[in-house]
C-alpha cells in the first residue's frame, strides 16, 4: 500500500505507481479513516483527475501515474480526508440521472431526496398524465435538483426555483442550461415571497436542522453545506411554518405540496399544514424507511 503523503516523493519515478495500485491505496487510506465509501471515493477522485469514466478507468489499470497526475490525485485525496465530500471536490453530483454542477452555495443533492420527486411524480399520475401542463413551483432550489428532475419527467410543465442567495440561483440556472430545460425559470426570494399562483405543483427541500444541532452533524454536512440551506431556526420548524402560512394561496384547489420531512418532524409539520387548511396524505418513507417526503393538497372546496 502506497500513503497519499508518498505520491508526492513517488513522482520522480512515474512508474513506480500504475493506476490500480494507486486506487487500492487511496482505497486503503480512506478505510482506514473510516469513510463509507473508500472503494467508490477513490474510484471517483482518481477518474476526476485523469477525465475518465468507470470503464476508462479499468482499462488503463496498468498504466504509470505521470507526476503531475500523482500530485492532482493526492491533492484530492488530502481534501476527501479533511471530509470534503466527493461531489464537492468533482464539483457536480448526480440526482435522478442528472449531473448537476454543484458549489459552495449550493446542498449537495442527496439520494433520499429523490423520494420528493417520485411523491410529486405518484401525486401527478393520480390526476391525469404526465404530458398535460402544469405549473410547478420549488421554494429554496440551491442547484435546482428537485425542479428539473420534475421537468425531466414532465413535458408540458413549466416550473420556478426560488431562493434567496444568488449564487445558488446562478448555479440552478447554469444547470438548467446545461440540461437545456428553457422550461425553467428563477427568481430571488425568500421561500415563495415573489410568487403569484396558482401552481399545481409545489415542492421543497427546506432548512430543517434545529440551530442547536447542526454543530453535531457529520463534519461533510456541517463544514461544507451553506448554514442557510441547513438552519431550520430553533426547533428546525421555521422555514415549514412560512410554507405553512403563504402556500395555502399559491395552490391551484386539488394542487399539491409535497416537502423534505428533518428526521422526526412529520407530526410537528402535518401539523402545521393541517391548520392551514390543507389535506394531509401520509408520509412517503425513503429507501431507508424513514418518513422523507410528507405530502399535503388543497381541498377543491373551500371549508364551509
Amino acid at each position: 500500500m502506497m500513503p497519499v503523503a508518498g505520491v508526492a516523493a513517488a513522482r520522480h519515478d512515474v512508474n513506480a505507481v500504475s493506476v490500480s495500485a494507486m486506487r487500492r491505496a487511496l482505497t486503503a487510506q480512506f478505510r482506514a479513516a473510516g469513510l463509507d465509501s473508500p472503494e467508490l471515493d477513490a474510484r471517483i477522485l482518481i477518474g476526476h483527475a485523469l477525465a475518465l469514466d468507470h470503464a476508462g478507468l479499468a482499462a488503463a489499470g496498468a498504466r504509470a501515474l505521470g507526476a503531475t497526475e500523482q500530485t492532482t490525485i493526492a491533492a484530492y485525496a488530502e481534501r476527501r480526508l479533511a471530509r470534503e465530500p466527493v461531489a464537492r471536490i468533482v464539483g457536480s453530483k448526480e440526482f435522478w440521472s442528472l449531473k448537476l454542477r454543484v458549489d459552495p452555495a449550493t446542498l449537495v443533492p442527496r439520494p433520499e431526496s429523490e423520494t420528493i420527486v417520485e411523491a410529486a411524480l405518484a401525486a401527478i399520475d393520480v390526476d391525469g398524465s404526465r404530458s398535460r401542463p402544469l405549473l410547478i413551483a420549488d421554494l429554496g432550489t440551491g442547484s435546482g435538483a428537485l425542479l428539473l428532475a420534475l421537468l425531466a419527467e414532465l413535458p408540458n410543465a413549466f416550473g420556478i426555483g426560488t431562493d434567496n442567495s444568488s449564487d445558488a440561483l446562478r448555479t440552478a440556472r447554469e444547470n438548467a442550461r446545461r440540461l437545456a430545460h428553457s422550461r425553467a425559470g428563477f427568481v430571488a426570494c425568500d421561500m415563495s415571497a415573489a410568487l403569484r399562483g396558482p401552481f399545481d405543483l409545489i415542492v421543497s427541500n427546506p432548512p430543517y436542522i434545529a440551530s442547536g444541532d447542526i454543530a453535531g452533524l457529520p463534519a461533510e454536512v456541517r463544514d461544507y453545506d451553506p448554514r442557510s440551506a441547513l438552519d431550520g431556526g430553533a426547533d428546525g420548524l421555521d422555514c415549514y411554518r412560512a410554507i405553512a402560512a403563504s402556500v395555502p394561496a399559491l395552490l391551484k384547489p386539488a394542487g399539491t405540496l409535497v416537502v423534505e420531512l428533518g428526521e422526526g418532524r412529520a407530526q410537528a409539520v402535518a401539523a402545521l399544514f393541517a391548520a392551514a387548511g390543507l389535506k394531509m396524505w401520509p408520509p412517503r418513507a425513503d429507501l431507508a424507511g424513514r418518513p422523507r417526503a410528507l405530502l399535503a393538497s388543497k381541498p377543491e372546496t373551500a371549508p364551509r
